[in-house]
């Protein structure tokens, strides 16, 4: 039985034109998300069969593409609830007392992030995360899937720098895409993430 499933998306392939055409949101999340949960449920019956067998050889790449299919998934999961059609503008109540208390502002913010977004080297992503041992707001890049954050840092905005993400729409412009973002921004959903995670109380 497979252990992780594609969710279904919130709105229509539509809703989010013209700052994300449905050509892309189709393909996005219908092929490449998808192929993210195959990947790692083929690779957990993979590992399943590994350790029955007791033929652990080939742990190290098995375990690489756990994480690259596994993160694959849980980062375009949290990406499909970040957007909306009624998106953009900026963050109030908690949210952005919070931003402002971590960054400064909405535009250091905003600017941060996206110089992070612009400076994936390759393929990665961007993303706002909450870090529980100081309790702050921190910005953080994402290389192919593998790491490049901090442990145990928890992620409430992504955004998605892979070429399949954009170029269709945007072609080699990806500062387009970066700004067109900011359009469909499900602040709601960031905030409802806050929240539940800005409780814990890390202590190493």
């Amino acid at each position: 039985m497979s252990t992780y499933t594609l969710p279904e998306l919130d709105y229509s392939l539509k809703d989010l034109e013209p700052h994300l055409s449905s050509e892309i949101l189709e393909l996005h999340h219908g092929k490449h998300h998808a192929a993210y949960v195959s990947g790692a449920n083929a690779t957990l019956d993979n590992l399943a069969e590994a350790r029955a067998s007791g033929d652990l050889s080939a742990l190290n790449k098995l375990e690489k593409d756990l994480a690259f299919h596994l993160s694959g998934h849980v980062l375009h999961s949290l990406l499909w609830k970040n957007l909306s059609p009624n998106g953009g503008g900026t963050p109030g109540g908690d949210l952005g007392s919070k931003i402002h208390q971590d960054f400064g502002s909405f535009d250091a913010f905003k600017a941060q992030m996206s110089a992070a977004a612009m400076g994936v080297q390759g393929s990665g992503w961007a993303s706002l995360a909450y870090e529980p041992m100081a309790g702050k707001l921190v910005v953080e890049q994402v290389f192919d899937h593998q790491g490049n954050i901090g442990n145990a840092t928890l992620p409430l905005l992504v955004l998605d720098m892979w070429e399949h993400a954009f170029y269709l729409q945007y072609r080699n412009e990806k500062a387009k895409w970066v700004d067109a973002f900011w359009n469909i921004v499900n602040w709601k959903d960031v905030e409802q993430r806050l929240a539940s995670v800005s409780t814990i109380d890390l202590k190493l």
